[in-house]
């Protein structure tokens, strides 16, 4: 199957890959790496094509952020968040690290509280 990565912003095509499962295309809010780029998925687009009667999935477009994942970015809750998850100010996600240092590192910050009750 096809999978295309494509500039969120202006849906340029950057490069095209062959994988075997659909399960084998990584879903939004991954890190994907791709002829030595390291590439954030932000949407996933899927496209069917007619064939004897029925639509079948000929083709993924994936809208990607050029990025290198963060070095504290860490698998939590079945997603990617980049910093620690366990403070009350974390965005928990793989695009923000907070409001209050989105730059980081959360160890330097001042501004660090335990969340009071777990999600």
């Amino acid at each position: 199957m096809r999978v295309e990565l494509r500039q969120i912003d202006t849906d340029q095509l950057l490069a095209a890959l062959e994988v075997d499962e659909i399960s084998d295309v990584p879903h939004p809010g991954r890190w994907l790496e791709s002829a030595g780029r390291s590439f954030l998925v932000l949407q996933r687009r899927h496209r069917y094509q007619l064939r004897n009667g029925k639509y079948q999935l000929a083709s993924v477009a994936l809208q990607v952020k050029s990025q290198r994942q963060p070095g504290d970015a860490r698998w939590w809750h079945n997603q990617w968040v980049i910093g620690d998850p366990s403070c009350r100010y974390n965005a928990r996600t793989p695009l923000l690290r907070c409001a209050v240092l989105p730059d980081g590192p959360c160890e330097l910050c001042a501004h660090y509280c335990q969340r009071d009750r777990p999600t």
